[in-house]
């Protein structure tokens, strides 16, 4: 591991000005915040994060799950997974989110991981994680072995001719489902990000994962009062049942009213270089009896523009029946 400098931040602003010292907005950063850890640790022993200060933030006010005057909820950025995945709001409100992280990697790390972290984990395409193979997104140019060799984890929605690595994050599936906020504090401002506008596309620069700038701080997260009526789900297809990232998930949120769907949202995981989302495919569904045909509809639909390689073309499919079987739960 190389060698780098340590510093615990007093407050938020110290944070900030400590971060915003990085000179490039490239995801490895000279200078990146620690709160669990359990990914950068991991990317600094493989040599894939080279970062020259680590600025520890977990003294920092950024915990607490609270209910909003409005009917949401706003979570901490340092919250960990198991408390809010536990959370009773969280539980009876937004069960699909509590669902997707009890999917995810395993109790210990759910004890130490953080939901920023989470969201800004970065994928575990074994190209990237190998520092003796190119990777476009460690460094830009540099090719994208995935595409002529082992692909059958990687994205089929949303690649590039860079990159077809796909997000691994369980949690940031059903928060899109969700319709979730990023609240984030930066050197010179402070803004509110729609999580369908927080994650980037690869096209040419793959190493560019998200609209942060050197210097922002995630400070919380919030999500939108959910109606009485609507029952969510999260379904996670994988090679085995535990500590395994997802060849397909789906996360839905159905409202039914006289026997017809009146509110439908659903997000797709393991498929896309980002979590999916297809908003078309969720409106053919409003005023529609939950009949499978008009899943099936729909899941064609969110699948269109699918462009799988080499041993991954089984994705299409897959997800489809996913975005099926998950839409058939949410309406029983």
């Amino acid at each position: 591991m190389k060698v780098f400098a340590l510093e615990r931040a007093a407050d938020r602003a110290a944070a900030i000005a400590a971060a915003a010292a990085s000179t490039t907005a490239q995801q490895g950063a000279s200078v990146r915040f620690l709160a669990g850890g359990t990914t950068l640790i991991d990317l600094m022993k493989l040599g894939v994060e080279l970062p020259e200060r680590i600025v520890d933030i977990t003294r920092l006010d950024l915990g607490g799950i609270e209910e909003q005057a409005d009917g949401g909820v706003s979570i901490g950025a340092s919250v960990t997974n198991s408390d809010l995945a536990h959370n009773v709001l969280v539980r009876q409100r937004y069960a699909a989110l509590s669902e997707a992280i009890l999917a995810g990697a395993s109790t210990q790390l759910r004890n130490v991981a953080s939901l920023a972290g989470n969201l800004l984990q970065r994928t575990r395409c074994v190209y990237f994680r190998n520092t003796a193979t190119p990777c476009n997104k460690r460094e830009p140019g540099s090719g994208c072995p995935a595409i002529t060799g082992a692909n059958r984890m990687m994205a089929i929605l949303g690649t590039s001719d860079a990159c077809i690595a796909s997000n691994p994050s369980d949690m940031a599936v059903a928060m899109l489902a969700y319709d979730a906020t990023v609240h984030v504090e930066g050197a010179s401002k402070s803004r509110s990000i729609a999580l369908n506008d927080f994650f980037l596309l690869p096209q040419a620069r793959p190493d560019l994962e998200n609209v942060l700038e050197p210097g922002d701080l995630i400070t919380h997260v919030t999500m939108p009062a959910r109606p009485a009526a609507e029952r969510s789900v999260y379904l996670k297809l994988r090679d085995r049942v535990s500590y395994e990232f997802a060849l397909v998930s789906t996360a839905a949120a159905v409202v039914l009213s006289d026997g017809r769907m009146a509110s439908v949202r659903f997000a797709l995981g393991g498929v896309g270089t980002r979590p999916w989302r297809v908003p078309g495919a969720e409106q053919t569904l409003i005023g529609q009896a939950p009949t499978e045909q008009n899943f099936r509809r729909a899941a064609d639909l969110a699948l269109a523009g699918a462009r799988p390689q080499s041993q991954n073309g089984f994705k299409v499919e897959l997800a489809k029946r996913c975005v099926v079987e998950t839409l058939k739960r949410a309406t029983r």
